[in-house]
């Protein structure tokens, strides 16, 4: 089996873990045969493309045991990277549900975010030519999954192949249509529908946006345009949108798309939601006077009847930063990727903590928090709300679908909510590529993603703590020092009203759902979120996992039964038909119903040891790490 790797020494820093990795030849040989008798058939999508291969690759596998490989093919295609290896597992059954493009082993060249390689014992970044090849592959992916693959047994000229392989086809510039995308889509063939209401609506056509202003019954304020039709007046636009009804067309090619509301969704009321792209701060004041002049004749459009008031909210200068997104969302990152179960454990016991200083969760709040302040305006005060921001595809998107999704139930159905996305983020203009940096085409030299972002100006975080509430620190520090902590987030809010009277109603799924915002109560995952240990993983990623706890309840209450019937000597109970048949056997992980958990740990939740240095004296954030109540999952 794979050797763990521990590092040691009584530093104030602990070393980093080693990556030895112990197996005995005949066990090699042995998988070796396994597999040739039991290959697994490498599935390609229309279009896809077979480029290396290596055989002999152990995918390192983490329990408490320690480590463990299982002996496969490791592939790299034009779309993915793909481990071939027969696991066992505790069912031989076809999964009931599974991901329809890409398996359990499989990472899409676009999900790969770090490739490192461990040679002689020293983990590395890889990138560019190499001089010398790893004897491990380790692949860090943006959905915070991370994959070690032992290339020791596998030959020379195959560990070449596809270590080289898979760094050129995951670091190396592209050209735009080299992605698989358009290989893709010119291989599958298109599939008929039966109507918008039964597939994803792709906002490609006026008639698409014709029948959105239907559903929403958005048709009377506002009319759909084709001035951009072939993106003859601006690239971030969409060739088709909506815009309100007394905009003429020929006034939108004047500033290139910019200075024009753009529709988004229309509330039941008659308010509507809508985005725009602000002007550029730079101008000359011949320029400053004609743009104000046009939007001043913008808003009195709206301020008329029959658009009621408006509201506007400037996303670049009041809310959160792009930098700031990005700085967080690397800290929050980092706390996933790991490379054995000492370091998780290592970090486990001080997990909240670290988790509030990336300030990630924060910045989910704030978010959820500034969609429920849109919403408070277009339910409860009839106001239109105009989002402002430097291109209207970053910030807007976010709020704007936030809002939509919780207002509109069509929006939380699997079609509806597939539609939104195309219609507010990749006809919204949405920049993936440089955002996602999906061409590779500005990466520093230490192969780490630089994202092109507007020179926006870092806002400060709040300075209260993710899962402090109003009631522990007036307890602690006293009244007059939580109006100062308070005064400039909370006491303010003026749709705090309308917020607590919602979650005092019963809850209608079928209209308007908002979040809980308030630190503790935005449940942090069982087991401190989702890591690729064992242990970490959430029991249960939808009802099915409830059904399945279920049944083994009445499992376990069908055969006391039977132990009573028997010691009484009477008739055994009659078995519960279907029930078993029902049940998997297998451990649901929240990747379910893409994957199962095969691997059962024996570790707590909570170290044990932890509890007994608690006490008084301990200051709220480490008694957060421990006592947070996690609710039900």
């Amino acid at each position: 089996m794979l050797g763990k790797g521990v590092g040691g020494g009584g530093g104030s820093k602990a070393p980093k873990p080693s990556f030895v990795s112990y197996v005995r030849p005949e066990e090699i040989h042995t998988n070796e045969k396994e597999v040739a008798e039991k290959e697994v058939t490498l599935h390609l999508l229309p279009g896809e493309q077979l480029l290396c291969e290596a055989s002999t690759v152990l995918k390192c596998i983490q329990d408490d045991s320690g480590q463990h490989g299982i002996c496969g093919k490791l592939v790299c295609t034009d779309f993915k990277i793909a481990f071939l290896g027969e696991e066992s597992t505790l069912d031989d059954n076809e999964p009931q549900f599974k991901n329809k493009l890409i398996g359990e082993n499989d990472i899409t060249l676009h999900c790969v975010d770090q490739i490192y390689g461990v040679f002689d014992e020293k983990k590395k970044p890889l990138f560019g030519q190499l001089k010398k090849y790893p004897e491990k592959l380790i692949i860090h992916c943006k959905d915070l999954r991370v994959f070690h693959f032992c290339l020791r047994y596998t030959k020379e000229e195959e560990v070449k192949r596809i270590v080289s392989g898979i760094i050129h086809h995951t670091q190396a510039p592209k050209l735009l249509k080299r992605l698989f995308l358009f290989s893709y889509a010119t291989a599958k063939q298109n599939s008929t529908a039966t109507g918008p209401t039964h597939q994803t609506v792709m906002f490609d056509t006026i008639k698409d946006w014709h029948w959105e202003l239907e559903r929403t019954k958005g048709n009377i304020k506002y009319k759909a345009v084709s001035a951009n039709e072939g993106y003859k007046v601006c690239e971030k636009l969409p060739a088709y949108f909506v815009v309100p009804v007394s905009l003429p067309e020929e006034d939108i090619s004047c500033f290139q798309g910019r200075g024009i509301p753009i529709w988004c969704w229309s509330c039941h009321n008659g308010c509507a939601l809508l985005k725009m792209s602000a002007f550029p701060k730079e101008q000359d004041e011949s320029n400053l006077q004609i743009q104000k002049a046009f939007l001043d004749g913008i808003y009195k459009t709206i301020h008329n009847p029959p658009y009621e008031t408006l509201k506007t909210e400037d996303l670049s200068n009041s809310f959160i930063s792009l930098q700031e997104i990005q700085t967080s969302y690397s800290k929050f990152k980092q706390l996933f990727l790991i490379d054995n179960s000492s370091e998780f454990w290592d970090t486990d016991v001080k997990w909240f903590s670290l988790l509030e200083s990336s300030n990630w969760l924060d910045i989910i709040r704030r978010c959820l928090k500034k969609a429920i302040e849109v919403i408070e305006c277009l339910e409860v005060q009839n106001t239109n709300v105009l989002l402002i921001e430097e291109n209207a595809s970053d910030l807007c998107c976010i709020i704007s679908s936030l809002v939509q999704v919780m207002m509109d139930p069509y929006c939380r159905t699997r079609f509806g909510f597939q539609s939104l996305i195309q219609k507010e983020w990749i006809m919204g203009g949405h920049c993936f590529l440089d955002r996602c940096n999906h061409l590779r085409q500005n990466d520093k030299e230490e192969h780490q993603r630089q994202l092109s972002l507007p020179l926006n100006p870092n806002k400060s975080s709040p300075k209260r703590g993710f899962f402090e509430t109003d009631h522990l620190i007036k307890n602690l520090l006293g009244k007059r020092i939580s109006k100062l902590i308070n005064s400039s987030d909370e006491l303010h809010d003026n749709f705090r009203e309308f917020y607590d009277s919602w979650h005092s109603k019963i809850v209608d799924y079928h209209g308007l759902l908002l979040p809980h915002i308030e630190g503790p109560e935005i449940k942090v995952w069982a087991q401190r979120c989702l890591r690729w240990i064992p242990e970490a993983q959430i029991l249960g990623g939808s009802p099915v996992a409830i059904m399945n706890k279920v049944l083994e309840m009445m499992e376990e209450v069908q055969s006391l039964q039977k132990k009573i019937d028997e010691k009484h000597n009477s008739l055994m109970a009659p078995p519960l038909d279907g029930l078993s048949l029902l049940r998997k056997p297998a451990r649901l992980s929240s990747l379910f119903p893409f994957a199962l958990l095969q691997r059962h740990s024996s570790k707590p939740v909570l170290p044990t040891n932890s509890w007994k240095t608690l006490g008084d004296e301990e200051d709220l954030a480490k008694q957060e790490d421990e006592f947070v109540d996690l609710g039900d999952v």
